[in-house]
């Protein structure tokens, strides 16, 4: 068996040599402007396989940084968006205290309110800011949902009559919209 490789071993040199061969001859054939017009070329051939390969790891680099970063920015935004409900009960918690009850358990309402404080101050450390629209403010769709539209006297069609719930951005992304009632009145 070992016999049979040595001969393939062989008959494979004989052709790498006759190959040789014919890429000499090829060679010797060629004036020395045609092999330089030829080696240009093989040149630019190169040269813009490096460019494109080198345009390609920048893309690839600008898209693994712009990934990145909104990872960074935006990869908590399912936990922030199901926090809202727990700052809205809190909220309505607070504004539900009579003057009575405010008096009997001031600690405890005391420590509601430095509780939502606090839930604030985390959002804001994480780029969650809340948009707190106004009675008589312009309805804007990009920040606003409206709940109901109802005239109402004295209001122009487009102003906040009313304001259910605030909303919440994430850095530049609506988390969720501020939920209003709008004037319909016509002109």
């Amino acid at each position: 068996m070992a016999e049979r490789d040595e001969e393939q071993f062989l008959d494979d040199l004989e052709d790498i040599e006759a190959d040789l061969e014919a890429a000499l001859d090829d060679e010797a054939e060629l004036t020395p402007e045609q092999m330089i017009e030829e080696l240009k070329a093989e040149r630019d051939a190169f040269q813009d396989k490096f460019m494109r390969a080198l345009a390609d790891a920048e893309n690839a680099r600008k898209r693994a940084q712009k990934d990145r970063t909104e990872a960074e920015n935006y990869g908590g935004s399912k936990l922030s968006r199901d926090m809202l409900p727990v700052f809205d009960n809190m909220k309505r918690a607070v504004e539900s205290v009579t003057e009575e009850q405010r008096e009997v358990a001031a600690p405890l309402i005391e420590g509601i309110e430095l509780t939502m404080r606090e839930l604030l101050n985390v959002f804001n450390k994480h780029g969650i800011q809340v948009i707190d629209p106004q009675v008589g403010d312009r309805f804007d769709p990009k920040v606003h949902e409206a709940m109901f539209e109802a005239p109402l006297q004295g209001t122009k069609a487009g102003d906040i009559i009313q304001v259910s719930t605030q909303g919440f951005m994430l850095h530049d992304r609506i988390l969720r919209p501020a939920q209003v009632g709008v004037s319909s009145n016509p002109g």
